[in-house]
């Protein structure tokens, strides 16, 4: 596994706790000497126990020495980052382009190099064609096998996905890998074997799909409050037809995280260089965009454009619960907002506290709910982790006039009414 970012961490993990012999490489050293100490540099429930685990058992090999572990693997995995590059929406491949020469001069057997990375269309043409310069073809296959994981669910969806997709119309690499991923298959898992350039794509349709419904139902609500209807009412009407499906249609902040937003992206660059329109997803971008701005507003409102010198509070800042990922999320563009404003902001986030805010002057991060609620005018519930879930916020915050505004509708309007706390929701 070239990479251990998430995908290629938790992928070689998951692989090794199935049997195999994983080695998973990566050139940053203190990355690597950290996980040999089964430190573990992202936040996925489970993830510490396995790498424990089969780092003990002797299938889980952390190194820095790409050439040797190329030489000593079957199947090579590349799961490097595919960031979007600067001021553009064009994917950043020069990673992948990188490893494939590295790669390249060290076959001197069959390899399977498989595309983890998520990656345009062609770019396992281009991955080929750089190791043809110096391999022979019969040496080696290039597939395209997406990744399809959750942050937070990461293991469970390994272990349970609901679909394995590779993009090969080679026999043989099709048989080793669906070898490989036999226990998978015999769990119920749909084997999907396709074109090479098929694959990619179904890696950015999916995401661009899954966006699309979280910013439908997000315009959704901002109609709902205008009409006085609760969102939540739509949803479970709409998702009960099995052709929607009732996931991803939660209303909410903007979509972040490491995929949806670079991916959907890339989708319209790849559509752009091939002259056709993808309209749909460029009015899901432009919307997704101007999301945070619309919570700010609501913001305002609820404040009565009084922001200076209010004590806020955020409960959770990550774009979702059950991970450490800051990239993207609305709360980057919230929290300095609200700050330049001139408001007191204080934060609590289970995975601790976040680099991204330290150069803000008051703005700071507390330890715990009760010191980061204490004394709040506001309190905006931004990521939905459990432990917000049963807060007793009358007990906490100990003033009598505070306001809630619950941008994951985890509480029950009701319920906050009868314990005459002003409470606003998304969608209501």
């Amino acid at each position: 596994m070239i990479g251990t970012g998430y995908v290629g961490l938790v992928s070689g993990v998951c692989f090794a706790d199935l049997g195999n012999d994983v080695i998973c490489v990566d050139k940053d050293i203190s990355k690597i000497n950290k996980l040999k100490k089964s430190i573990i540099p992202i936040y996925e429930p489970g993830l510490d126990e396995l790498v424990k685990k089969n780092y003990k058992s002797g299938r889980l090999k952390f190194s820095t020495n790409l050439a040797e572990s190329v030489q000593k693997s079957n199947i090579i995995f590349i799961c490097v980052g595919t960031p979007t590059k600067k001021n553009k929406y064009e994917a950043d491949l020069s990673q992948v382009y990188s490893v494939a020469k590295e790669i390249s001069l060290n076959i001197k057997s069959f390899k399977i190099i498989i595309n983890k990375s998520t990656v345009p269309v062609m770019t396992g043409d281009k991955v080929e064609k750089i190791i043809s310069n110096k391999v022979k073809k019969k040496l080696f296959s290039v597939i395209s096998n997406p990744e399809f994981l959750r942050e937070g669910e990461a293991i469970r969806d390994f272990i349970y996905p609901d679909r394995i997709v590779i993009g090969t119309s080679e026999k043989r690499s099709n048989k080793i890998l669906k070898n490989l991923y036999s226990p998978l298959i015999s769990k119920g898992a749909k084997y999907i074997n396709t074109s090479r350039r098929a694959a990619e794509l179904i890696k950015y349709a999916s995401n661009a799909f899954l966006a699309t419904k979280i910013t439908f139902i997000n315009e959704l609500a901002n109609l709902c409050e205008k009409l006085k209807i609760n969102v939540e009412d739509v949803s479970i009407g709409i998702g009960s037809d099995n052709r929607i499906g009732s996931r991803f249609l939660r209303a909410g902040p903007a979509y972040g995280g490491s995929c949806f937003p670079k991916d959907t992206r890339a989708l319209i660059d790849t559509a752009k260089k091939s002259k056709s329109s993808l309209s749909v997803i460029n009015t899901v971008i432009n919307s997704n965009n101007n999301r945070s701005k619309l919570l700010l507003n609501r913001i305002r409102k609820i404040l009565n454009n009084k922001i200076k010198n209010k004590k806020i509070t955020f409960l959770g800042v990550t774009f979702k619960a059950n991970t450490d990922d800051m990239r993207e999320s609305s709360s980057l563009e919230m929290i300095p907002f609200l700050n330049k404003k001139g408001a007191k902001i204080k934060y609590y986030d289970p995975t601790g506290i976040k680099t991204e805010f330290e150069k803000f002057k008051n703005v700071q991060f507390k330890n715990n709910i009760k010191d980061a609620c204490e004394m709040s005018d506001l309190i905006v519930i931004h990521t939905e982790w459990n432990e917000f879930k049963l807060i007793d916020l009358k007990k906490i915050v100990k003033k009598r006039n505070f306001i809630i505004f619950d941008m994951r509708n985890i509480y029950s309007a009701e319920k906050m009414k009868k314990q005459k706390i002003k409470y606003f929701g998304i969608g209501k």
